[in-house]
């Protein structure tokens, strides 16, 4: 089997040695392990640093895309390289590169497609308690959309994908791969398992997101629209169930007044209660139509595997 280590990158010269240098030569049922970097446009010497410590492929974006699109990049480069598992690490040395053996063992075994790096983190020490509660929190929610109750760490990075998961996850996001590929996987009954690792402490602050709320909205925003497109007629009907409630409030307390003979001004009451109804069936058509495209979608989903079976081969 071929492994490859692939490691998105912006302006990562003074880490990336870290993260190279405890990459295992060996593990057991791979036959290759070869190491690839994209770089996301950095400014400093991240690419002579990856050339200096014999990084077999170099991939770099025209200035920065983002995290979710560098990893699409990776992903499809490995596949036309022929890569049987795919492990997916950060730049900055977060996660102890001598966990990938561990990381692995479930992909070649056959026990699971994708595999995640449960970093326990209710255990870091540098993690503050705000952060520990948004990681927890971040979690619990991709848990519940995706149904993954066993995910324990489901914002976690390091990820390994066998060769079957990478055909058949498509990623959206440019934000982040992560959370697009746990409910894609989910919903595809990919099988993913936890690993547990440790960290390493914090090399420098997080590129990806400027604070914890831009982290919190960016991540809010995918997990909705993740969700929205494999279960689009789930969110729009409940959105309209409840929009249809809210509607009968006033409509009812117009009827009971009209019944009373005592309606006069109160036709603002029904005017608010038609509005909502109004917006309650808008809600409940695009749920349909939503649920017409999604089945488009996986028609297209199914098209594209099989591509990609011709050109990769088939499992």
């Amino acid at each position: 089997m071929k492994l490859i280590i692939q490691i998105p990158c912006y302006n990562e010269e003074k880490t990336l040695p870290l993260v190279l240098k405890d990459i295992p030569t060996k593990i057991d049922g791979i036959v290759l392990i070869e190491t690839m970097i994209i770089d996301d446009g950095s400014s400093d010497k991240t690419i002579e640093v990856a050339r200096e410590n014999n990084v077999d492929y170099i991939l770099r974006n025209v200035g920065n895309k983002g995290l979710g699109i560098s990893f699409r990049t990776g992903l499809d480069y490995a596949l036309k390289l022929g890569a049987d598992i795919l492990v997916n690490t950060d730049g900055d040395n977060q996660y102890p590169s001598n966990y990938i053996s561990d990381l692995v063992q479930p992909i070649i075994s056959g026990d699971a497609d994708i595999t995640v790096g449960n970093r326990q983190t209710s255990k870091i020490k540098h993690f503050s308690l705000i952060k520990k509660f948004f990681q927890w929190l971040g979690t619990k929610v991709t848990q519940i959309l995706s149904g993954e109750r066993k995910m324990e760490d489901a914002v976690s990075g390091f990820r390994a994908y066998s060769k079957q998961a990478m055909k058949e996850l498509n990623i959206t996001s440019d934000f982040s791969y992560v959370l697009d590929t746990t409910v894609q996987a989910a919903k595809k009954r990919i099988k993913m398992v936890s690993v547990p690792i440790t960290t390493n402490a914090p090399t420098r602050p997080s590129r990806l997101f400027k604070n914890i709320w831009q982290h919190i909205r960016k991540s809010g925003t995918d997990i909705i629209r993740v969700y929205s497109m494999y279960q689009p007629l789930r969110i729009f009907l409940w959105m309209g169930g409840v929009s249809f409630l809210v509607g009968l409030i006033p409509i009812v307390r117009f009827v009971i007044f009209f019944l009373n003979n005592d309606a006069s001004g109160k036709v603002q009451s029904l005017i608010l209660g038609v509005m909502f109804i109004i917006i309650s069936v808008n809600f409940f058509a695009l749920g349909i139509i939503g649920d017409l495209l999604s089945k488009n979608r996986k028609l297209i989903e199914q098209l594209s595997k099989r591509q990609k079976d011709q050109m990769y081969g088939d499992e």
